[in-house]
């Protein structure tokens, strides 16, 4: 590498409404990827989508409502930018910002500001651990569309998955290890609890389940704590991965455990899915049940996981 030629590290990741006012616009643009669902034939997909962001939008303005009137994603991967930045500081010229899906930054947005900067080579960082056709495969489709309408012919290198990144996983195992500690050497149920995904993705050969499981053996390594894998955040008519949740914590509590340690395996920062899904519909569906519970906190701009970023992009670019 040309260490006095800029690299541009692109944060892929799925965005999310900032305020209440964006969280229809945001569903449309969801529902209308059909890498993620299939909703009739193709040219019916925008107006289905609409018709759905329509029907969904009150419900998720009131759960944004609960966690301050919108996502923190968008700040939160902006952190995690700017400290992946500084600690790249010392190995060349590095442009790092987030690259969102669904909601700003766009990639058109990010590659204009990028091809601004005169960056010569791109690197695509997908915020997702693990690959799924609906969320690192989506992201990048629409990155390379972006490109091509922008002209911009940069040499793009694609880090595709990183499910067992030593750092990360010493990260999440530092987490677990505290989560324990928490509940003062009492037994403690360990859930591992990730994003569900149509299981005909799975049928077709996606490895998202490959990659979390690969996840999960890598900390049960580091920490001896076993743990269950389960899924959230389910939505629609067909068949989704399971089993859910809420199914496990009445299970728990059917089987009078005590204890529930939730480790959001997914997800590397706060969203909705984290500060709204777990830590209030089903902390407080938990504790309806008798179950004491807890949950690991976000990774988000911890130094040791911004190290395992910078140790895959130096990785992609010695690659």
């Amino acid at each position: 590498m040309n260490e006095k030629e800029k690299t541009g590290v692109l944060l892929l990741n799925l965005g999310g409404p900032e305020r209440l006012e964006d969280v229809h616009p945001f569903l449309v643009n969801l529902f209308s990827d059909r890498q993620i669902i299939r909703l009739g034939p193709a040219c019916m997909q925008p107006f289905v989508a609409r018709f759905i962001a329509y029907r969904r939008a009150p419900k998720s303005k009131a759960n944004y409502s609960r966690i301050g009137g919108g996502s923190p994603i968008r700040a939160k991967t902006e952190e995690q930018a700017h400290a992946l930045e500084r600690a790249l500081a010392a190995d060349g010229l590095f442009m790092v910002r987030p690259c969102m899906r669904y909601w700003h930054p766009f990639a058109a947005e990010t590659l204009r500001e990028m091809a601004d900067s005169q960056v010569k080579r791109l690197i695509a960082l997908p915020l997702y651990p693990h690959y799924s056709v609906a969320t690192t495969g989506s992201s990048l489709t629409d990155l390379r569309w972006q490109m091509k309408r922008a002209g911009m012919n940069q040499p793009l290198q694609i880090i595709n998955d990183w499910p067992d990144q030593p750092q990360f996983i010493a990260c999440l195992a530092s987490r677990i290890e505290q989560g324990m500690a928490s509940f003062a050497g009492e037994e403690v149920t360990v859930v591992y609890s990730a994003h569900s995904l149509p299981v005909q993705f799975i049928r077709e050969g996606d490895p998202y389940v490959d990659h979390l499981q690969r996840s999960i053996r890598s900390l049960e390594s580091l920490t001896g704590i076993r743990g269950q894998l389960c899924y959230q955040s389910r939505s629609g008519p067909v068949e989704w991965l399971g089993p859910a949740l809420p199914e496990v914590l009445r299970e728990l509590a059917g089987q009078r455990k005590r204890n529930v340690l939730v480790v959001p395996i997914s997800f590397v920062s706060d969203h909705v899915e984290t500060l709204y899904e777990i830590d209030i519909e089903y902390r407080q569906l938990a504790e309806g049940l008798g179950l004491r519970f807890a949950v690991t906190r976000a990774l988000n701009a911890d130094p040791q996981f911004i190290a395992g970023l910078r140790s895959l992009v130096l990785g992609a670019v010695c690659g």
